[in-house]
């Protein structure tokens, strides 16, 4: 939440049940009116409770892939401003840069740059630590592959301080481990495939080398396979 002297911006919107819990703790902090939410990408837990946003008056920026997957889904909630690759936008005097870098997590995923804070909201381009895990929506143009070349598009900004998507303050190193991290998985997968290994050992490998679960087994075991041929 960026609250400035006569609005207020959201990153993200979580699911539709949340937005009640979210309006309580921006009240608790401003009744200053919602503005504009950014949606770092289209999955649900970030951008489903759009809707509730938008009646009651927010503008919702997404990038133009995010709103496509979720008009061709029909989904509730599309984006009014959408962008490609760039948007400067400004709270009071306070510069807000929105970047699209490319594919990874999804082919929709935006961070948020402060470059006066020197502070990156990364979505879930950069989502999780300790350990470091990897969902890869291919059915929404995730790619492993296209991630590290990304995130190595992200680094080239001036930030210290990191926003996850889905965990703690962190910093600029921590995020470049998580480069290496998903370096390491692209060369393991690679390997393996050369070497004709089953999937099962693959997925065996995922689970204990790169803590995948049940969720990334799901969403990119196949796509990883068929992307490290």
């Amino acid at each position: 939440m960026l609250v400035g002297k006569k609005e207020v911006i959201l990153v993200d919107a979580k699911f539709p049940q949340d937005h009640d819990g979210i309006m309580k703790l921006v009240r608790s902090v401003t009744e200053l009116p919602i503005r504009y939410v950014i949606n770092t990408h289209m999955h649900p837990d970030h951008a489903g409770g759009n809707p509730a946003m938008q009646d009651i008056g927010a503008d919702v920026i997404a990038s133009e892939n995010g709103r496509r997957i979720m008009a061709e889904r029909h989904t509730p909630g599309l984006a009014n401003i959408a962008i490609r690759d760039y948007l400067r936008m400004y709270l009071d005097d306070m510069p807000i840069d929105l970047y699209y870098f490319g594919r990874g997590h999804t082919d929709n995923d935006i961070v948020i740059y402060l470059p006066t804070k020197r502070l990156l909201i990364a979505g879930d381009l950069f989502a999780l630590y300790g350990p470091y895990r990897a969902v890869i929506d291919y059915t929404a143009g995730g790619s492993l592959r296209d991630w590290t070349r990304t995130l190595e598009r992200v680094l080239q900004l001036d930030f210290d301080t990191v926003i996850p998507g889905h965990s703690g303050l962190t910093d600029r190193k921590n995020m470049e481990g998580y480069k290496d991290y998903l370096t390491r998985t692209q060369d393991m997968v690679r390997e393996m495939n050369k070497q004709k290994r089953s999937q099962d050992d693959i997925k065996a490998m995922l689970q204990s080398e790169f803590n995948w679960g049940g969720l990334e087994m799901r969403v990119g075991l196949q796509g990883v396979i068929t992307e490290m041929q």
